[in-house]
């Protein structure tokens, strides 16, 4: 038995919550506050496979519906009544139910030996009301959970707002402190199969294994993903497109979500590179990744893109966090630029960091084929990437970077004398 503010703290403390299946439900509700928040559950991106369903009566609407027909996969009854009553309630809804139908009761009651009462007859889960949107979502999640399943791996997307912002650099970078940190399987997945440059980025020559699993979605799994990922170093491996502009590509949704999918099942986490276009693709990768984050340049094209994105994130994604912002090249020399705080106020949305202009650091990297946090990880830039990574960690121990040659040779020098 589980009120709204501890599932919401439990979601947040496990992660990612799992996709729901193909399933039909059906919620019958007595209140306007309980039918809300099941709708928007219904709506969420995490429910895009099942099918529901909502009206108003609670149980008595229920056993009268079921005496005609079949009753669903899952079903979400608000009951706002006596213990008594509910209990003689729910046993003549018993009677008319398919006996494989599981039953969610929404409850006014904090009633722990109630609880206990209804799980003994059946019942597959019982909330207290209020319920909010993740909390349904979390609870029928957790009913079609198996039992040894592994944990539910992060997807985190990264887009730039404009061409040439940064973004998959920092996407990059983000993703070796990740897994350099934390010791966290993470795979890299480039999207831009044409002009991709995470291969570049790392100095490789990439396979371009992605297609295959673009041009047979029904094939994917864990093992196919285990045969096209090529292994970076330590805990880092990337999925990319052989790059070129030869032959033409086409991306279809379903190819995405197949993808993704799959990499949930068996990858902890997962960065995506998407490139600066718009496709119906690009769109369902966005919605569909458990965070956002948006680079932009502090000027106003990138402040227009990045409003349009950051407005239709929000709207589409009412029960996900809300994309973070990073403002990229702060402070390149003679170029007018949009102040930060000026930024964030236009775009209706905190700025998450701010990534200074250093074209020397940047530029060494990528002429050597590493990741600024190599080549240079004491610069001010580093120390933003670092932090961003960190974010993406949440709860995982962060090992400490390990100390520089130059500190090291100091202490050797101080011991001698």
């Amino acid at each position: 038995m589980r009120s709204a503010p501890e599932i919401e703290a439990r979601a947040s403390d496990l992660g990612p919550v799992a996709l729901i299946p193909r399933i039909n439900m059906q919620a019958f509700c007595e209140r306007q506050q309980t039918m809300e928040a099941i709708q928007s559950a219904f709506a969420d991106r995490r429910m895009a496979r099942a099918h529901g369903s909502v009206v108003t009566g609670g149980i008595p609407a229920a056993i009268r519906l079921y005496h005609t027909q079949s009753s669903p996969n899952l079903l979400l009854i608000e009951a706002d009544t006596t213990r008594d009553k509910l209990l003689a309630q729910l046993a003549a809804l018993a009677e008319v139910c398919q006996p494989d139908t599981k039953v969610v009761v929404i409850g006014h009651l904090n009633d722990v030996i109630l609880y206990r009462e209804l799980i003994q007859q059946g019942i597959s889960e019982y909330v207290v009301a209020p319920v909010s949107p993740l909390q349904i979502i979390e609870t029928v999640a957790s009913l079609y959970r198996q039992e040894k399943a592994a944990s539910i791996g992060k997807v985190i997307a990264f887009l730039g707002a404009k061409g040439g912002a940064g973004s998959s650099t920092i996407a990059h970078n983000c993703a070796w402190e990740l897994a350099r940190v934390t010791d966290l399987e993470t795979t890299i997945l480039d999207l831009d199969i044409a002009y991709g440059t995470a291969a570049l980025d790392f100095n490789l020559d990439s396979s371009g294994g992605i297609l295959e699993a673009i041009t047979q979605p029904e094939r994917v799994d864990s093992l196919l993903l285990d045969r096209l990922l090529v292994r970076l170093g330590g805990k880092l491996s990337l999925l990319a497109g052989p790059g070129g502009v030869d032959r033409d590509f086409t991306i279809e949704p379903h190819a995405v979500e197949a993808i993704l999918t799959a990499m949930r099942m068996s990858i902890p986490a997962t960065i995506i590179d998407v490139p600066n276009i718009w496709a119906p693709w690009v769109r369902f990768t966005l919605l569909h990744a458990d965070q956002v984050v948006l680079t932009a340049e502090p000027e106003l094209a990138s402040l227009r893109n990045a409003r349009a994105l950051v407005d239709l994130l929000r709207t589409a994604r009412p029960n996900d966090p809300p994309p973070m912002v990073v403002l990229n090249k702060i402070g390149v020399p003679k170029r007018p630029e949009i102040p930060a705080p000026e930024f964030r106020k236009a775009i209706g949305s905190d700025l998450t960091d701010v990534v200074p202009f250093d074209p020397q650091s940047f530029g060494t990297a990528l002429n050597n084929g590493k990741m600024l946090l190599e080549v240079a990880p004491r610069t001010k830039a580093a120390d933003v990437l670092r932090k961003l990574a960190a974010g993406f960690a949440g709860e995982r121990t962060v090992k400490p970077p390990p100390a520089s040659k130059s500190l090291l040779k100091k202490f050797m020098v101080l011991g001698k004398k």
